[in-house]
């Protein structure tokens, strides 16, 4: 099975200059861990995460304040959309994080994370036994 197959292809995404609860509330009213930041100043995309807000909740940040540039990752690893789900949980496993953003001719097509892929792995609640 291929990372296109797994990966949500309704993103979200924000600017630099969302704060950190408006990230979240979007976050949490679309039902998603993670934002794609598109920031052509300073390069073009950045992922950001709930862990990401956690740690500046953890830090005593003001979440109406904080911009989101200030907590996006900025060196992400993208996966294509022709990766395999084991390649893609390899990167996952290797750096450490959850989600991929997918890159299709240079632009963003999707997130895979690692819920999607273990939804593709393991059967139906279902279909599993009791």
């Amino acid at each position: 099975m291929l990372v296109r197959d797994a990966m949500s292809t309704v993103v979200l995404t924000i600017g630099p200059a969302h704060t950190l609860r408006q990230a979240a509330a979007l976050m949490s009213a679309r039902r998603v861990g993670a934002a794609i930041v598109l920031d052509p100043d300073a390069g073009g995309i950045g992922i950001l995460t709930e862990r990401d807000i956690l740690n500046s909740l953890g830090l005593g940040q003001n979440p109406d304040t904080e911009p989101a540039h200030g907590h996006t990752t900025g060196d992400v690893v993208f996966a294509a959309p022709t990766w395999t789900l084991e390649e893609a949980a390899r990167a996952m496993a290797h750096g450490g994080f959850r989600h991929l953003v997918v890159l299709d001719g240079g632009e963003p097509a999707g997130i895979v994370s690692v819920r999607d892929i273990i939804r593709c792995w393991v059967p139906a609640r279902s279909q599993v036994p009791a």
